[in-house]
C-alpha cells in the first residue's frame, strides 16, 4: 500500500470518528452545554454539535435581562432547548428560558402545595411591587413584600427575600410571591412565645416602635405593647410625641398580658417614682406654696402644688368672708397662694388654705348706741353702774320740778 493511500485512509478514519461523536440534535430537543463566549446580545453555547449554538438576551431568562454577564458567565453549564437550527448558515438558537420555564412550574406548585418557605433575590423593581426570577417571572406585590408599609423599593433590588407562593396559574403565567407572609407567620409565632415569658409587674427595656394620638407602641423582645398617653408620665401629656421618639429606649412595666387578643398593656410612669413619693421631701406642712387650681366643687378647691399632686382647699379656707361657691371668689386655671394645713403623702392628701395666706380685713365699725356717753356723762341724773346705764322715774321728775321752782 502506498504511503498517500494510508494517510487517505487515516485522515477518513479520524472523520469519521468525528462525525460519529458530534451529537444530532432537531428543533423542540433539549440539549446540555457549556458556555464559551459571551456577547453583548447573545451567550455562545458547545452542545458537541458541529457548531455552537446561541442563546438570544432574550431567552436568557424569564424576566428583562440588563447584563447576560449577570445570569451566565464563561465555562458554565447550561439546559436549553434547541428552538431553530439552520445547517445550511450554521446557526442553531438555543433558549435557556423555555426549560427554567417548564422546570420552575413544576418546582413552584410543589413548594406551593407543601406550604414551602424558599429564598429569592430581587431581580427588578416595578410599579406596584419588585419582581424575582425564580425560572419564571415571580410578582411580589408592594403590600406582601413587608409587614410594615414600604413608600420607596428603588433599593430592593438585589436582596434576597423568604417567601412563600401565594398563587399560581401557569396558564395565563402568573405567579403570585409573598414576603409578608412569611413574617406574619414568624411574628405570631414569636409573639406567643414573648406573651408566655410576660407577666404583670415585670419591668423591661424597650423600643419606642411608633406613635399614635392616645400612645406609644414599644417593642419589648420582638412584640409591640401599647403604653397609653395616661401611662406614660406621672403629669399630663398632651400628645405622645412630646415626651418620646420612635427608636427611643425607654423602661416599660407590664400591666397586663391578654394572650386572647395578643395585647400587652404597658406604663412607662409606673416605672418612676410617683409625684407623691417625689413630693415627700419637698412639701411639709405650714409651706406656702403657688399653686394652679385644677378644679372647683361645691365642698372646694383642688389645687395643684406640683406635678400630679393635688391638694384641696375646703370651701371654708378659700376666704376670710362666707362665701357660698368657689366659684364666687376662684376659676379654674387661676394661680393662688396655699398654706399648707396638713400633709399626709402615704394616703395621697394634702389639707391648704388660701385664706391663711391673706391678712383677714379690720372688723366693720360698730352701730352708734342710743344714747351718746357724752351726753350721759354730762347728766347729773345718770347713774352708771356694772350692769349698764340707767335713768330713774324720781330722778327725771324731780329734775322737772327744780326747774320750776326756779
Amino acid at each position: 500500500m502506498s504511503e498517500e493511500t494510508k494517510v487517505n485512509e487515516t485522515a477518513e478514519t479520524a472523520n469519521q470518528e468525528v462525525m460519529e461523536n458530534i451529537v444530532s440534535v432537531k428543533k423542540g430537543d433539549t440539549v446540555k452545554g457549556t458556555i464559551v463566549k459571551i456577547d453583548d446580545n447573545q451567550a455562545v453555547v458547545s452542545i458537541g454539535y458541529k457548531y455552537d449554538g446561541v442563546i438570544p438576551v432574550r431567552e436568557l431568562s424569564s424576566v428583562s435581562v440588563d447584563n447576560i454577564a449577570d445570569v451566565v458567565q464563561v465555562g458554565q453549564e447550561v439546559e436549553c432547548k434547541v428552538v431553530s437550527i439552520d445547517d445550511d448558515k450554521e446557526r442553531m438558537v438555543l433558549s435557556k428560558r423555555q426549560v427554567d420555564s417548564e422546570n420552575a412550574w413544576d418546582v413552584m406548585q410543589q413548594r406551593f402545595d407543601n406550604n414551602e418557605v424558599f429564598e429569592v433575590t430581587v431581580v427588578d423593581v416595578v410599579k406596584g411591587g419588585v419582581v424575582a426570577d425564580v425560572g419564571v417571572r415571580a410578582f411580589i406585590p408592594a403590600s406582601m413584600v413587608e409587614r410594615h408599609f414600604v413608600e420607596d423599593f428603588s433599593d430592593y433590588k438585589g436582596r434576597t427575600l423568604r417567601v412563600k407562593v401565594k398563587e399560581i396559574d401557569r396558564e395565563n403565567n402568573k405567579l403570585i410571591l409573598s414576603q409578608k407572609e412569611v413574617l406574619d407567620e414568624e411574628f405570631e409565632a414569636n409573639k406567643q412565645r414573648v406573651m408566655e415569658s410576660l407577666s404583670g409587674g415585670q419591668e423591661l427595656e424597650g423600643t419606642v416602635q411608633r406613635l399614635t394620638q392616645f400612645g406609644a407602641f414599644v417593642d419589648v423582645g420582638g412584640v409591640d405593647g401599647l403604653v397609653h398617653v395616661s401611662e406614660m408620665a406621672w403629669h399630663h401629656v398632651e400628645k405622645p410625641s412630646d415626651l418620646v421618639q420612635e427608636g427611643q429606649k425607654v423602661n416599660v412595666k407590664v400591666l397586663k398580658v391578654d394572650p386572647a387578643n395578643g395585647k400587652i398593656s404597658l406604663s412607662m410612669k409606673a416605672t418612676q417614682p410617683g409625684p407623691w413619693e417625689q413630693a415627700a421631701d419637698k412639701i411639709k406642712t405650714g409651706d406656702i406654696l403657688t399653686g394652679e387650681v385644677k378644679r372647683l366643687v361645691d365642698f372646694g378647691a383642688f389645687v395643684e402644688v406640683a406635678p400630679g399632686v393635688e391638694g384641696l382647699v375646703h370651701i371654708s379656707q378659700i376666704a376670710h368672708r362666707h362665701i357660698a361657691t368657689p366659684s364666687e371668689v376662684l376659676k379654674q386655671g387661676q394661680t393662688v397662694q396655699v398654706k399648707v394645713l396638713d400633709f399626709n403623702p402615704a394616703e395621697k392628701r394634702v389639707s391648704l388654705s388660701i385664706k391663711e395666706t391673706e391678712e383677714a380685713p379690720a372688723p366693720a365699725p360698730k352701730a352708734e348706741k342710743k344714747v351718746m356717753k357724752e351726753e350721759l356723762n354730762n347728766n347729773p341724773n345718770v347713774s352708771l353702774n356694772n350692769q349698764g346705764m340707767s335713768v330713774t322715774l324720781g330722778e327725771r321728775f324731780g329734775d322737772m320740778l327744780n326747774k320750776f321752782k326756779k
